[in-house]
């Protein structure tokens, strides 16, 4: 069976996926959208949109979240090691929007308080998850966080959607 395996890998999978194929078909797969805040050891705040989030374990409570190394944010989670995950409500699509670009003071008209780690925490989320950095691994062009969650709330709201490259809100 492993020889077979093996042969069938070396004729099929020789090739990686092209990066625009492998987002077509990520893009298959609906994710809820956050916002992830930090900040840089001068202060200043920072934050960006992703999806690529999840919990990882229970016990210890641990999430992770990947960053691309381009991002703007970057370089907060290495001077601070400190992040919030801001899970997003269905009527916050224009606060993605507004923090998946790069440049400029994203924080402008947002209302937000600062949380027991520094970073913000955005007002009219449905949830927030404040962590601690505690492990970082390399990802190709991003790097993965592993954040231990020190505090989180949440409220009832319905969550915003990412499905097929455009926002979506979960049906009755």
């Amino acid at each position: 069976m492993t020889k077979r395996f093996d042969s069938i890998r070396a004729g099929i999978f020789s090739m990686p996926i092209d990066k625009n194929e492998l987002r077509r078909v990520m893009g298959h797969f609906a994710t809820g959208v956050t916002v992830i805040t930090s900040l840089r050891s001068s202060g200043e705040l920072h934050g960006l949109t992703a999806n690529a989030f999840t919990s990882v374990s229970l016990t210890p409570p641990l999430v992770l979240v990947c960053v691309d190394k381009k991002a703007e944010s970057y370089p907060c989670f290495e001077e601070t090691g400190v992040f919030t995950v801001n899970i997003l409500a269905d009527d916050q699509e224009d606060v993605s929007r507004k923090f998946a670009v790069s440049g400029g003071n994203k924080f402008v008209d947002i209302s937000y308080r600062i949380g027991a780690n520094g970073a913000p925490i955005l007002h009219g989320t449905i949830g927030y998850i404040e962590c601690k950095v505690v492990s970082t691994y390399e990802g190709g062009d991003h790097t993965v966080y592993l954040g231990e969650v020190e505090q989180a709330e949440t409220r009832d709201a319905r969550p915003l959607l990412f499905f097929r490259g455009g926002y979506r809100a979960l049906g009755d």
